[in-house]
């Protein structure tokens, strides 16, 4: 009798589990084939239609931060490609002011380090700067965890995703990612072009040549990033003073470096570099055409002045244009849960 039942709850055991597996909607990672591998180990989070949902009631959350006013989406708006466009520096409770430019947050599957000096490398592991830092969302970790299992829609949205509805620090940070796996973009004209669907224009077509030769080493194909951190010849900020990865490394050679940002929909996500001194493109290409402040670690590519005509520069930025993706920019799986 004692061996049938114990047969018995095992079977209820297994059928029990084998529901829990089918009331996931997996979620397959799609991108372009003839793009690389993406970096991410998606076997230690695999994505689900309900931790998704899950991640995107907490990215735009501000109940989160310690007013209750801000949110990752404060400085991370979808239709600027996840970033601001409103100001240099990024802006937190209480109105205070970050050291950095808000980056893009696009194609972060792809990417092993995060944020400007690269002092996250984990996209798990990311949220928890702007949640914690006190100039952007001095959040708490108890108090969030606390917030986040009383509230009836969290405790439902955790159980579905994680068959627990007491939230934990990393089940959330799981959420996260999972939300943030989706800021994917290959679909703009750029893209339809390498895929036969249109045609660059001949001022485009130029602006492709020109940046194939100027720009393609750092900003490489078909990312628009090396990933890696380069001295771009920028002269230090004399207010804040910002040294870039060295304070990360503590190495004298990574003085001044900084992430090579992507430049897919560059077009939205000015203002730019590291502390937003640039509000065009532009500067930026001014910046490019002069004398750099010479260091003794600055990019081997920027020593010398990158020498175009005003006409040339006008045809590179026709084709930065092209990695506009008006589809991933009005995305409405990505812009704030309306339900």
């Amino acid at each position: 009798m004692k061996l049938r039942i114990s047969i018995l709850l095992l079977i209820l055991s297994l059928v029990l589990m084998s529901l829990d597996k089918v009331s996931k909607n997996t979620v397959t990672f799609e991108y372009p084939k003839d793009w690389p591998k993406p970096t991410y180990t998606f076997k230690n989070n695999p994505l689900t239609e309900e931790g998704i949902m899950l991640g995107r009631k907490l990215f735009y959350d501000p109940k989160l931060s310690k007013d209750g006013m801000i949110s990752c989406a404060s400085c991370h708006l979808s239709f600027t490609s996840f970033t601001h466009v409103d100001h240099k520096l990024s802006h937190g409770v209480k109105d205070r002011i970050g050291r950095r430019n808000t980056g893009a947050l696009i194609n972060l599957a792809w990417q092993k380090d995060f944020m400007w000096d690269g002092s996250i490398n984990h996209l798990d592991f990311q949220p928890l700067a702007p949640l914690t830092s006190e100039v952007e969302m001095g959040g708490n970790l108890d108090n969030i965890q606390k917030y986040l299992s009383s509230d009836d829609t969290y405790k439902s949205l955790f159980f579905n995703a994680f068959g627990d509805s007491i939230a934990n620090t990393p089940n959330m940070l799981k959420a996260f990612s999972q939300f943030m796996l989706q800021f994917n973009s290959f679909n703009s004209k750029y893209d339809k072009v390498k895929r036969g669907e249109m045609s660059f224009s001949e001022s485009e077509i130029k602006g492709y040549q020109l940046f194939q030769t100027h720009c393609n080493s750092c900003h490489t194909e078909p990312l628009f990033t090396n990933n890696q951190f380069m001295n771009n010849g920028l002269t230090v900020d004399t207010t804040l003073q910002d040294m870039g990865r060295i304070k990360v490394t503590g190495l004298k050679s990574d003085s001044l470096k900084f992430k090579v940002p992507t430049l897919r929909n560059i077009e939205v996500t000015y203002p730019y570099m590291h502390d937003g001194r640039f509000k065009n493109l532009p500067m930026v290409l001014l910046h490019y055409s002069q004398e750099k402040h010479q260091t003794f670690n600055i990019a081997k590519e920027l020593k010398e002045p990158i020498v175009m005509t005003e006409g040339e520069k006008r045809s590179l930025i026709h084709f930065l244009k092209t990695l506009t993706d008006k589809e991933f920019l009005y995305n409405q799986d990505l812009s704030f849960p309306r339900n």
